[in-house]
């Protein structure tokens, strides 16, 4: 099951299944995808895996062996997963990764869909589908390749090797390295809730944007996040709490 919880204006998904090392299926992405579009203006997000064995260990390949035996074959999970992994990426508010542990296969892919990926010292990461004959989607090769680098996705993609912490943070790809993953992530997302939400939203879509080609409706469309921002009464707010040395608040508008 997914566990989720709004702490103020901060959304906590928890991956419970530690029995399965938090593995996911369709289902479980089908229930995390709806917990996000129930409450589409929360400040920030974090998902994180429940238990300390794993973040996640990957798609449920129980649940996908017998897919593939069906006749005709078949694959629910794919599907669902891309879904989900789009509609993190498009959340508006910043989405971290709290990864307690190993994140394998489809839960690196869940941690790269991310924004902010806070790592445990003992966390590890790997694609190993070149140990099961899986092909990432287009989109996952090309979030990874985006973030990493060509030359680190190459090395996870067509070795199958895993990645320290310290080994993550050296391509990219870990942010934070703390002692406990979940605490240090969620007083992040207090700390992204405290900004100025109409800044972070469309830093969040601007980055999106360049993160592909840049077309001028793209260019276009950051321009209006620009003016947006500037003439929010939050801009106003923030340069008044900054002259009268206080914490601003911020109201999203």
């Amino acid at each position: 099951m997914i566990r989720w919880e709004v702490r103020d204006r901060v959304g906590v998904a928890t991956i419970d299944r530690p029995e399965r090392r938090n593995a996911l299926n369709a289902e479980l992405c089908a229930q995390l995808l709806a917990d996000l579009e129930a409450v589409p203006d929360l400040r920030a997000v974090v998902i994180t895996g429940a238990g300390d064995k794993a973040f996640c260990a990957g798609a449920d390949l129980v649940v996908r062996t017998e897919d593939a035996s069906e006749p005709g074959g078949g694959d629910t999970f794919r599907p669902a997963f891309d879904r989900l992994l789009d509609a993190i990426v498009d959340y508006p508010a910043p989405v971290l990764a709290a990864v307690n542990g190993p994140a394998i296969g489809a839960g690196m892919q869940l941690a790269v869909a991310c924004d902010v990926r806070v790592a445990a010292f003992d966390a590890t990461f790997s694609i190993p589908a070149a140990r099961l004959g899986v092909f990432l989607s287009p989109v996952n090769v090309q979030r990874l390749a985006a973030l990493v680098g060509q030359g680190a996705a190459r090395d996870l993609l067509l070795t199958a090797r895993t990645l320290t912490a310290d080994e993550g943070a050296a391509v990219g790809l870990v942010q934070r390295r703390v002692r406990d993953a979940l605490e240090a992530a969620l007083e992040l997302a207090v700390e992204i809730a405290e900004l100025a939400p109409l800044t972070v939203q469309g830093h969040k879509r601007a980055l999106n944007l360049v993160a592909g080609e840049v077309d001028a409706i793209d260019l276009a469309e950051m321009r209006e996040l620009e003016a947006r921002a500037f003439a929010s009464q939050d801009l106003r707010e923030g340069l008044a709490a900054f002259t009268e040395k206080r914490a601003p608040r911020f109201e999203g508008r």
